[in-house]
């Protein structure tokens, strides 16, 4: 299999390396994150990017691209630790670009693309943990359109974001909609995660809603793997860059007069967080590449991928706190901040037991990776 990325995907990724570098320096997030963990200006950068319109189709304003394109740009902004939720963009685009009537699409693509709207996928409830079929957000039709009620917990940005995609059951089936943030019945309560970025509690009260797809579990699983994707993309970008804080430290912090690096110990420890680093950047292609593979063989891929990646962020991420010793978990240094971000996206949509337990129920009578 061909692994080498093609001129366009080469060029994309140096866009957006150049961005993070240039654009969007420690000193600038810390400063989003005393703002709240979302800043709107940043978005509007990746608009500028094209990242935003990287899944919505040609006639709708986007650049009608695929998995790969999506993980190289999730990759890049892992590495600056970017706040802003762009995986919750390539989920909007991908859920109303596949599963939306025609309509909804014409009104919500163009601004997705653009920029002008952000939608996020509000589908976590108290009660669930990470079963997708668990739904008590409820939605009912009267007079020609659709009304729904409940609770979503931890929404990425939810109290910045234009618009939510909602899971919500009718008569014990679960559908997908679209709810304005500024509709009637709707309230948020917005905080900062352990990262730094942002999330909200949302509530619909009687909220005006439009149906997506009578489908919902369907598009919710298939907007889930996206985001899934997208994680596993993201937290190889933020291995790469612990590896480098790491490897620099250990170069030139000393300890009985010589380097860190010298200890051979210390440099065996490197060798498995490096061989860790490359299980994840395989791990992360797998799940790209089969991304648009048919449901069942996307689910049990995912699954895999995100376990891998889970068992990768987490030995990465204590190693490297232990080898720089009290300075890793100091606020000031860089490097604790990289640790909080693989903490919290080994949690993201689904942690690294919960796909354990995946991947043991979706096996078949061959175990193995390709099967």
């Amino acid at each position: 299999m061909d692994f080498d990325f093609s001129d366009d995907q080469e060029q994309l990724r140096d866009a957006v390396r150049k961005w993070v570098d240039k654009g969007y320096d420690f000193e600038r997030r810390r400063q989003a994150v005393k703002a709240g963990g979302f800043d709107r200006a940043a978005y509007g950068e990746l608009a500028d990017l094209g990242l935003t319109g990287l899944y919505v189709p040609e006639e709708h304003g986007g650049m009608a691209m695929g998995p790969v394109e999506g993980m190289v740009a999730m990759e890049e902004l892992g590495r600056g630790m970017v706040l802003e939720p762009l995986a919750q963009t390539l989920i909007a685009s991908g859920l109303l670009g596949g599963y939306a009537p025609d309509a909804l699409k014409s009104a919500w693509l163009p601004k997705i693309a653009s920029g002008e709207a952000l939608v996020v996928l509000a589908h976590q409830e108290r009660k669930a943990r990470y079963e997708l079929a668990a739904c008590e957000t409820t939605a009912t039709q009267a007079g020609g359109g659709w009304s729904i009620s409940g609770a979503k917990s931890i929404v990425p940005a939810g109290d910045r974001a234009d618009a939510f995609l909602v899971p919500a059951t009718i008569g014990g089936k679960i559908a997908m909609f679209l709810v304005e943030r500024t509709a009637s019945g709707v309230g948020t309560r917005g905080y900062g995660t352990q990262d730094g970025s942002r999330a909200a509690e949302v509530t619909f009260a009687q909220s005006p809603a439009t149906l997506v797809t009578e489908d919902g579990l369907t598009a919710l699983e298939h907007g889930v793997d996206i985001g899934i994707a997208a994680t596993c993309a993201e937290a190889v970008g933020v291995i790469d860059k612990t590896m480098q804080v790491t490897v620099e430290y250990m170069k030139t912090r000393k300890q009985f007069g010589v380097t860190l690096a010298t200890f051979q110990a210390l440099r065996h420890r490197i060798a498995d967080m490096k061989m860790q680093q490359e299980l994840a950047r395989s791990m992360s292609y797998y799940a790209s590449l089969k991304l648009n593979a048919p449901a069942a063989e996307r689910r049990r891929a995912m699954a895999r991928a995100k376990y891998q990646l889970g068992v990768a962020m987490r030995f990465v991420g204590q190693n490297s706190v232990q080898l720089h010793g009290g300075i890793g978990v100091t606020d000031e240094y860089i490097g604790s901040h990289y640790f909080k971000k693989l903490t919290q996206l080994e949690l993201s949509f689904g942690d690294t037991l919960h796909h354990l337990g995946e991947v043991s129920q979706r096996m078949q009578d061959t175990a193995g990776v390709f099967a």
